[in-house]
């Protein structure tokens, strides 16, 4: 089946012009163009970070704060903006409560020690979910190890839904936090977060949400949602690897030990004791990514230049025109089928290993991810090692979902 446009009901987006915006698009990868379906993964970056990043280095590169030199100013003040406009984003928050980190990783285990190690006591409750990446599995684990609280787990369903009925049951007197996905990275599966997050607050529990997955498909508004913590990462939404944002309620993180100690989350030091600088500095410790969080400003610019409604209603359309034509495929198993899904297609292919699937379509040009996706308990809850997962951008076409299938077609002839 090809794309019929008087079918597909598709937004008033100009993907050509876009494309343009992203250099590497234009590759050839063996001998073929590039199809680039692993934005889960990593985002390309668009020619407006590439240039801000290459400004920074060539005409403002110096340490921020406290410098009283011209380049040090410029670079504080740029740094400083890309903060504010990264607040503005998430839903107007202050600044104070937008903490740079290397991404979500980072943010996770931010909170996991800072909030949740010196608050939990054996007997208290963490609750995750089964369809978690690792980075917000282990870091519960740890601190479970810890003080001797226990992880409990919501199960999902054949969809890879959250059992919601099963997750209102965890909770109770003794859960303490809730550390939840807002968008499966390994199913695409988004959950109810903001359901979740009320009943989690009814409980007198406050939610640490995984935004990695959801912060370039789904608007976000961390006010609207009552978020006590968010966390992203900068290489997801466009932006530098190494980059990444923990937005907390302030009142949370005034009361947080820091996470770490070193430079700049200071006041003063003796040796007798040391004064802790205020929101956000107290939990950025050393000299940061500064280019990095720069650039990250400007692709969260070039993203509100597009405009997030146009983004997820466009994947919308890219997402449902692939699950059509997988429906399609004699031996192609579709590995989440929930109602709520965002811009990610994750399947496996009878006979035939997802690495082979991964190294077969590269050879067409078409690049994938293939594997557990870190996130091996909701593998092992479908009955498989590992999947093909492909996933959407902004600037993937409908031709390019074709040149998937074909690719996919042509895996199936070879094992055949």
């Amino acid at each position: 089946m090809k794309m019929d446009s008087e079918v597909l009901r598709i937004p008033a987006l100009d993907v050509a012009a876009l494309r343009r915006d992203f250099p590497l698009l234009a590759e050839c990868v063996n001998g073929k163009p590039l199809v680039y379906l692993d934005n889960a993964a990593t985002t390309q970056k668009p020619q407006s970070v590439l240039d801000t990043l290459m400004h920074y280095y060539a005409h403002d590169n110096a340490n921020v704060h406290r410098g009283v030199h011209t380049l040090s100013q410029r670079a504080t003040d740029k740094y400083e903006a890309a903060r504010a406009r990264i607040a503005k984003f998430i839903g107007g928050v202050s600044t104070q409560e937008v903490i740079y980190t290397s991404g979500t990783t980072s943010g996770i285990n931010l909170v996991a020690q800072s909030y949740a190690r010196p608050l939990l006591r054996e007997g208290d409750d963490v609750v995750i979910s089964a369809m978690e990446h690792h980075s917000n599995i282990v870091p519960w684990q740890l601190v479970c190890l810890q003080t001797g609280a226990a992880l409990k787990v919501v199960p999902v369903n054949d969809a890879g839904e959250l059992e919601m009925d099963e997750f209102e049951r965890l909770l109770g007197p003794r859960t303490r936090i809730v550390a939840m996905t807002h968008v499966s990275n390994a199913l695409g599966s988004i959950t109810p977060i903001a359901q979740i997050i009320k009943l989690v607050h009814d409980a007198g529990a406050v939610v640490l949400v995984d935004g990695a997955q959801a912060i370039a498909h789904v608007g976000v508004d961390v006010r609207t949602l009552d978020a006590d913590f968010y966390a992203f990462s900068g290489h997801k939404i466009f932006g530098p690897t190494g980059t990444g944002v923990l937005y907390g309620k302030a009142a949370l993180l005034d009361r947080m030990p820091p996470y770490q100690g070193g430079g700049d989350m200071i006041r003063s030091v003796t040796f007798e004791k040391t004064e802790y600088n205020e929101l956000p500095y107290k939990f950025e410790a050393g000299t940061p990514n500064i280019a990095g969080a720069i650039g990250l400003g400007a692709a969260i610019e070039y993203v509100e230049r597009v405009g997030v409604g146009a983004i997820a209603a466009y994947e919308d359309e890219l997402l449902a025109y692939a699950t059509r034509r997988a429906a399609e495929v004699r031996g192609m198993r579709v590995i989440g089928t929930a109602r709520q899904k965002a811009a990610i297609l994750s399947f496996m292919l009878d006979g035939v290993h997802a690495h082979d699937v991964g190294t077969i379509l590269d050879n067409q040009g078409v690049a994938i991810r293939a594997g557990h996706h870190c996130a091996m308990p909701i593998m092992e809850r479908f009955g498989v090692a590992g999947t093909a997962r492909a996933s959407f951008a902004l600037y993937n076409t409908f031709e390019e979902v074709d040149a998937l299938f074909d690719g996919i077609a042509r895996v199936q002839r070879l094992f055949k």
